[in-house]
């Protein structure tokens, strides 16, 4: 039998990401995908598209970076895109970390920028959120880290972090900050428009989330001309497919799709945080298409519950800061009622 002493050093603790097994009719509440179903300009690109198999893809996407130079009033060379923003965040640290340096990370947020960082070698420190989940700034300034990577609205707690404090950390930080604007569209807060203002600044997005494409990896990268073409110059050619691509560009011009999916969940998360505080959960305010929310009975016997019942959401109840915690996507009005429904007969059951 194999031992992991045969694992580069720095990768032996991993374990394998989330995987919820056979979903099959299952009802997703747990990714955080777009509940509207596949981007409707994407499939129609797909099923019309005929491409030559034995061409290579364009070196660096310039298409789609147009586009969304396009889209944002910026130039092509602003963009880095890759497959899926976890290839964008990678890239990150292969061109501004050296083996060893450390990086911070807030704390709540998201799980796999630890991976990232050790990855590459790199030692993972933490910045403990405000008791409102919102950033210490002055712990993040004083950190001697070479990377800080802010998710801005913030998973798995769902809030956006206050505009000014995202400029003081920009403003004093020594090193490279990135934002991770996974959730960005659902938000009224972005730093893309103010990316040629900072030296130091990476803005990252994905097509995985609002744009309803997780299955194609579709990820990029905004900043200023300098920091996009060093992260360029690391990036792997080729690595986003011709027909990722191609799809992407045509979901870039659908911004309607965007603003229907938008408007969904600003009508339906109140809704959803109103019938969850009714069964006697407590949701923490979000700026997101999911909602944390604490628990009135154990976190494992929900997540159980609503499993057997065909409905899929997260359990965040054995981490610190996030105690009997769960959390769940915005779902249409029907997915909602079903859901809320659902808690309704466990809770009535225990």
């Amino acid at each position: 039998m194999a031992s992991r002493d045969i694992m580069r050093s720095t990768t032996r603790g991993f374990k394998k990401y989330y995987s919820p097994g056979a979903v099959k009719d299952m009802v997703r509440l747990d990714t955080n995908t777009n509940v509207l179903g596949s981007n409707p300009a994407a499939m129609r690109y797909l099923k019309e598209q005929k491409i030559d198999l034995n061409d290579y893809p364009v070196t660096y996407s310039d298409n789609l970076r147009y586009a969304l130079a396009s889209l944002y009033g910026l130039e092509m060379d602003n963009f880095v895109v890759g497959s899926g923003s976890d290839e964008v965040l990678d890239i990150s640290f292969k061109t501004f970390t050296e083996w060893g340096d450390n990086c911070l990370v807030p704390y709540p947020s998201y799980t796999l920028y630890d991976y990232f960082a050790q990855m590459n070698g790199g030692s993972v420190m933490f910045s403990e959120l405000t008791e409102d989940f919102q950033l210490d700034v002055g712990d993040i300034i004083s950190s001697e880290a070479k990377i800080v990577i802010i998710a801005s609205p913030n998973n798995p707690t769902g809030n956006s972090f206050r505009q000014k404090d995202i400029e003081e950390v920009l403003a004093g930080f020594k090193g490279i900050v990135i934002v991770d604007e996974a959730y960005g569209e659902y938000s009224n807060r972005s730093m893309i428009p103010r990316v040629n203002e900072f030296d130091n600044i990476i803005v990252l997005r994905t097509f995985s989330k609002a744009y309803a494409m997780a299955a194609l990896r579709v990820g990029y990268a905004v900043a200023n001309k300098d920091i996009a073409d060093m992260m360029n110059s690391v990036k792997i050619p080729y690595s986003l497919n011709s027909l990722s691509e191609g799809a992407a560009i045509a979901a870039v011009k659908d911004q309607d799709f965007i603003e229907r999916s938008r408007e969904m969940v600003l009508t339906e998360r109140p809704k959803l945080e109103s019938g969850l505080s009714k069964l006697g959960f407590l949701p923490f305010a979000s700026d997101s298409n999911f909602i944390l929310a604490r628990s009135p009975i154990d976190h494992s016997a929900l997540t159980d519950a609503l499993k057997r019942k065909g409905i899929l959401i997260r359990d965040f109840g054995s981490k610190r800061r996030m105690e009997n915690c769960v959390r769940f996507t915005v779902g249409t009005e029907e997915m909602n009622n079903d859901l809320l429904n659902a808690i309704k007969c466990i809770l009535e059951e225990a």
